[in-house]
């Protein structure tokens, strides 16, 4: 995972079995489109390091290590892991694509630390000095929130300047108690927390050490405090040093806020590792029974760039995307002659039994019928159900109507939202209006959901709300008499074609914290695998909670 097994240069070889897909007409083109959609998301992520490392010198300076060495040096050498929310704020800082930096502020995902594996959350305090920028705030929410899911121990390398208090909202401020609730929620489930004092947390920052179970600190680094010496003044008249309001020696010393005083970062993070390899988490679940854990894809999963059409309007076989996907030897076909535009399949994925759940269509009632028998026995069997979102919504017009669509996609949007198993959930084309409810989407909770970067996503595409609000003109001009102005049309036509079409990209919905990331779908296999093994953890974990968290003394 991390940068993701890319295809070699040229193009690869084609498998006998891929030949009908792989030379169509259309391959070549959608692969091309693929791939530059990819290029321009590897860009974005490599200009925010880019930006992030123009801070090294200064790193350097203070004998300090760089947000990115710091995640670096935490995690198991040659181990996997899987980044989160690297789009967040995409273009919440600017409206110029050529200059937003995606990411907020935090590096976060899931790795290993001592063979252990954790949810871990750097401030890259190369950029803003680690201040929170737009959508961070969601980003923790869901670093949290996961790590609660899952039940992962939480790490969270510390060095930021807090909130700009120039773009103050009330709203941050009231939402922003939820980390400090998730954090003591977590502690008070059982599930370990870990703060590493690098730099400055004040004001709410330093409740981040504060409602940590451990704290390592850096000497003559470290702080935390409430208020810095010009607060402390400002507020009080009492002129006071930042190292005695909130150096990470006092801390250590008199307050006793940090357990594990270290020297320099190389250090902090040294015991860090120590810390969580002595929490002996491994212990706190048996194996999960992964099956075949060697099992191998039916077919190549680099041919995944080729496949689906760059017009995610385009009709494309779901079926190809699973090939490529699960093990082999293949898939059953659940009733794939009733309802044949929404496709259920059973299989098993790195040796993990999972149910899939894809779209061919708009899902018409027999689909969403088929869909909700098939979401309900998956339940019941206590098997993870894979979400292959392609659809643009649930059928409309006369017949479907007739038909029961309202009721039968009522259905399946309650069998998707009291689904007790794992949901994972990747957006591979389009995925509009209630038919995104109905695969799981984010306000459904899914365990993971991931977009592929050439997805669209929304209440509806650009030209279908164009067409739906001129004809709403058009009625309104036939009942009053009055003739059409097709220019003035047309001008609305073209304005909300743009409005729609660009909140649709995948970059976009990203970086409003809709999904937790945008991903080469060369990657998915590998991806979700490893999100399935996470949850197949969680569930043989046991935890030992308390009404409360770890106080300190």
């Amino acid at each position: 995972m991390g940068d993701g097994a890319k295809e070699p240069p040229g193009q690869p070889e084609v498998p006998e079995s891929l030949a009908g897909t792989a030379n169509s007409p259309d391959y070549a083109s959608n692969r091309d489109a693929m791939l530059a959609a990819v290029a321009d998301l590897c860009a974005l992520e490599d200009r925010t390091a880019a930006a992030s490392a123009q801070r090294n010198a200064r790193f350097a300076e203070r004998g300090q290590t760089p947000p990115r060495e710091r995640l670096a040096r935490l995690l198991d050498p040659g181990a996997p892991y899987l980044p989160l929310h690297r789009m967040a704020g995409y273009l919440a800082d600017t409206d110029d694509p050529e200059k937003t930096l995606p990411g907020a502020t935090f590096i976060g995902g899931i790795g290993y630390v001592s063979g252990i594996r954790a949810m871990v959350v750097v401030d890259d305090s190369g950029i803003r000095a680690g201040a929170l920028a737009p959508y961070a705030l969601q980003a923790m929410l869901s670093f949290l929130a996961i790590a609660q899911r899952q039940k992962l121990p939480f790490i969270h390398l510390v060095e930021s300047a807090g909130a700009n208090l120039m773009d103050y909202r009330v709203e941050d401020w009231a939402h922003g108690g939820g980390v400090f609730a998730g954090l003591a929620k977590l502690s008070a489930a059982g599930i370990p927390t870990v703060a590493v004092l690098h730099g400055p947390a004040t004001a709410g920052g330093a409740y981040m050490p504060g409602l940590s179970d451990y704290v390592v600190g850096v000497r003559g680094m470290g702080m935390a405090a409430l208020a810095g010496a010009a607060l402390v003044e400002a507020a009080t008249g009492e002129r006071a040093q930042d190292a005695d309001l909130g150096g990470a020696e006092m801390h250590a010393q008199t307050s006793g806020l940090v357990e594990y005083l270290a020297e320099d970062d190389r250090h902090a993070l040294e015991i860090t590792r120590e810390v969580v390899a002595r929490l002996a988490w491994g212990s706190h679940a048996s194996d999960p029974d992964a099956g075949q854990s060697a099992a191998t894809a039916i077919d190549y999963p680099e041919h995944l760039a080729g496949v689906v059409p760059a017009n995610i309007f385009a009709p494309f076989d779901a079926r190809e995307i699973a090939k490529r996907v699960l093990d082999a030897p293949g898939f059953t076909d659940f009733k794939p002659d009733f309802g044949p535009g929404t496709v259920c399949l059973q299989a098993r994925l790195m040796g993990y039994a999972v149910g899939v759940l894809a779209n061919n269509t708009p899902i018409d009632p027999a689909g969403a019928a088929k869909a909700t028998q098939f979401l309900q026995a998956c339940d019941q069997a206590g098997t993870p159900v894979i979400f292959l979102h392609n659809t643009t919504g649930y059928m409309v017009g006369t017949a479907s109507e007739q038909a029961g669509m309202i009721k039968h996609g009522s259905k399946m949007i309650q069998a998707v939202a009291n689904l007790r198993v794992p949901k994972i959930g990747f957006i591979t084309g389009a995925s509009f209006g209630a038919g995104n409810y109905g695969m799981g989407g984010w306000a459904f909770d899914p365990d993971f959901l991931f977009s592929w970067a050439t997805a669209r996503s929304g209440v509806m595409g650009g030209a279908q709300a164009a067409g739906t609000m001129s004809s709403v003109a058009r009625a309104a001009a036939a009942r009053k008499g009055a003739p059409v102005d097709e220019a003035r049309l047309l001008a609305q036509e073209a304005a909300i074609c743009a409005h729609f079409d660009r909140q649709a990209h995948p970059f976009y919905t990203s970086g409003r914290v809709l999904d937790h990331g945008v991903i080469d779908p060369r990657d998915t296999r590998a991806i979700a695998g490893f999100c399935l093994s996470i949850c197949a953890e969680a569930r043989v974990r046991s935890l030992n909670p308390s009404t409360y968290g770890v106080a300190r003394i």
